[in-house]
């Protein structure tokens, strides 16, 4: 009778008690998951801003050494290696190189002058394309200055 018991004790789960979790799963899921899916694109925004304020450090610190931004032919790689024979050139003034954007785009840079301001730095955002609202929205240098 011992042994019986123990065997019926050992088969596992029932298919009622699978479905059960299963269905409780799923709430959980349909209930947290947009929530957390949309902090990741409030996360992407906040990631293209402080990739920004480094360029835009990085931009400054290149500019005491060499008394100008980096033109827009030599772009923000500029930051990484020399663009001419200048002595000044104190570089690289990014440890890893030029970084996409959290969507995986270049970031779009215009200098000496930009059209507001010394130089123009931004992202386009997750389409890509100028304008656009929400994670759409570009993220700029002269935005950021003003906040």
């Amino acid at each position: 009778m011992r042994t019986r018991r123990a065997l019926r004790d050992d088969r596992g789960f029932t298919l009622i008690e699978l479905l059960v979790v299963i269905i409780v799963l799923g709430l959980l899921v349909g209930l947290v998951g947009p929530r957390l899916f949309g902090r990741v694109g409030q996360s992407r925004i906040a990631t293209a801003r402080a990739q920004i304020e480094l360029f835009g450090a990085a931009l400054d610190q290149y500019r005491l050494d060499l008394g100008t931004y980096p033109s827009t032919s030599e772009g923000l790689e500029g930051l990484v290696r020399n663009p001419g024979s200048s002595t000044r050139w104190a570089g690289p003034y990014l440890k890893k190189g030029v970084p996409r954007d959290p969507w995986g785009n270049a970031y779009k840079y215009r200098c000496c002058p930009g059209q507001n301001g010394d130089y123009d730095l931004w992202s386009e955002g997750a389409d890509g394309t100028p304008g656009g609202e929400g994670e759409n929205a570009d993220i700029t240098s002269w935005e950021q200055a003003q906040q």
